[in-house]
């Protein structure tokens, strides 16, 4: 997969086999689990992702942009008569702010964008209201991870880093396009808590107490979950509102992970967990999901590396079929044999693409294709894996609701060179939401 480019199909039937298969995935969805927020395509039930017996319809608002930018405007407008209809932004319901906001106030957003219906955005901005109490609550600004909609009692002072800054661009659009500063106001000052707290060698913790602003966590674990879109949103603020502080905050952190955390000592590089203080290393765990940060880096300008990294996920996958969640980097034995159907390394084939054009990452990008469709496809849809390392492999039943928002329109965009979207200007979320770049006849 790594030769010549005209071993690959033509971008026009790469482009129509992968929309085919988002659109299989989404029928599966709409024929069982229709208004719930996942479907389990096995047993062709449905799964509520936030709260039991409640429903935001997740898989719906997560794939608007998606079906706008397929031209399937039909079904984008069902998915907007739903939620203008049934979606309830005032339940009854303790909702995970980190997920709530990447989710459902990116992709409320992101269907605004596409539609300029503005009941979308109204939703959207009383739903962000119903969230703002587990940032304006907490003593230091750092958001609790969980807030009851309707009463606004919070819950969850011990925070993952991701959770504590993954909310800049939402925050920051919604207070563009409304005109009300609170969002983003709440999103910096869980910043400035946090960057205040680095260690002398310019390095994070992995979670900190919303009440104390201590750390729970001192390790440095990123580019690996539960840190990984703190950093992201640094830069993704600054690329999509212009603030400069949140680059330079970008820029120093980076410095340091690159400083203290690469390894290169298998001949690819990787990035090992380390003391903040010290930068002596505690460990050599890497999750899947941390391959979203090759395309991070060569965004922030950091190419040769981010290249590199995303060859060594590409090594990864010339030893197993479906990238396990987690691996030692030391042997790349897997840690944890499944998979979530995750699109972290198509987004990173999206990113380098787009900044190098190198057909290489066409290629690595079909090949996490092919090998989902061939391995992970049911009558139903799509579903995860239990096991990516025997063969057949191990299947579950659950579709999340995050495949209809990113990891088929990372490949569309790369083959299909649609109109409906900017390629100089655009600029995606971390829950792949096209918060700057639709582009409406």
């Amino acid at each position: 997969m790594t030769g010549d480019p005209a071993a690959l199909p033509g971008d026009a039937h790469i482009t129509q086999q992968v929309h085919a298969e988002f659109l299989h995935g989404w029928h599966g969805y709409t024929s069982t689990a229709w208004g719930y927020d996942e479907v389990r395509p096995v047993s062709g039930t449905h799964n509520d992702f936030f709260a039991a017996g409640k429903t935001f319809g997740l898989s719906i608002v997560e794939a608007l942009d998606t079906l706008f930018l397929m031209g399937e405007d039909r079904e984008l407008a069902r998915c907007c008569d739903w939620i203008e209809q049934h979606f309830d932004p005032a339940q009854d319901a303790d909702v995970h702010v980190f997920e709530a906001v990447i989710r459902l106030v990116g992709g409320l957003l992101a269907g605004y964008l596409a539609t300029g219906r503005r009941k979308l955005l109204m939703l959207c901005r009383e739903f962000t209201d119903h969230l703002l109490p587990a940032f304006t609550s907490s003593p230091t600004g750092i958001p609790y991870t969980h807030v009851n909609l309707r009463t606004g009692a919070v819950s969850g002072p011990n925070v993952p880093l991701a959770e504590a800054g993954t909310n800049s661009m939402e925050f920051g659009l919604l207070s563009k396009l409304t005109g009300d500063s609170r969002y983003y106001d709440a999103s910096l000052r869980a910043y400035r808590a946090v960057i205040a707290k680095r260690s002398s060698l310019d390095l994070l913790g992995t979670s900190i107490d919303a009440e104390t602003g201590r750390w729970t966590d001192t390790d440095s674990t990123a580019p690996n979950p539960p840190v990984d879109s703190f950093y992201e949103y640094l830069w993704g603020g600054y690329a999509l509102l212009g603030d400069t502080r949140l680059r330079d905050w970008y820029r120093t952190l980076t410095r340091a992970i690159l400083r203290h955390q690469s390894d290169t000592s298998t001949g690819h590089l990787w990035f090992r967990q380390v003391d903040p203080a010290t930068g002596a290393p505690t460990g050599t765990s890497q999750s899947e999901l941390a391959s979203f940060y090759a395309g991070l880096l060569g965004k922030g300008g950091d190419l040769r590396d981010g290249a590199a990294y995303y060859r060594s996920w590409t090594a990864a996958l010339d030893r197993y079929p479906v990238l396990p969640e987690g691996l030692d980097y030391r042997t790349l034995e897997a840690t944890d044999k499944g998979n979530q159907l995750r699109p972290e390394y198509p987004n990173s084939s999206f990113d380098l693409w787009r900044l190098t054009h190198d057909a290489f990452y066409k290629r690595t990008a079909y090949r996490y294709f092919t090998a989902m469709r061939d391995n992970l496809r049911v009558p139903g849809g799509y579903t995860i894996a239990t096991d990516v390392t025997t063969t057949p492999m191990g299947r579950g039943d659950l579709l999340p609701a995050y495949w209809f928002a990113e990891n088929y329109k990372y490949l569309y965009l790369m083959f299909s060179g649609t109109r409906r979207f900017d390629y100089r200007n655009g600029y995606l979320s971390t829950e792949g939401k096209v918060l700057r770049g639709l582009r409406r006849s």
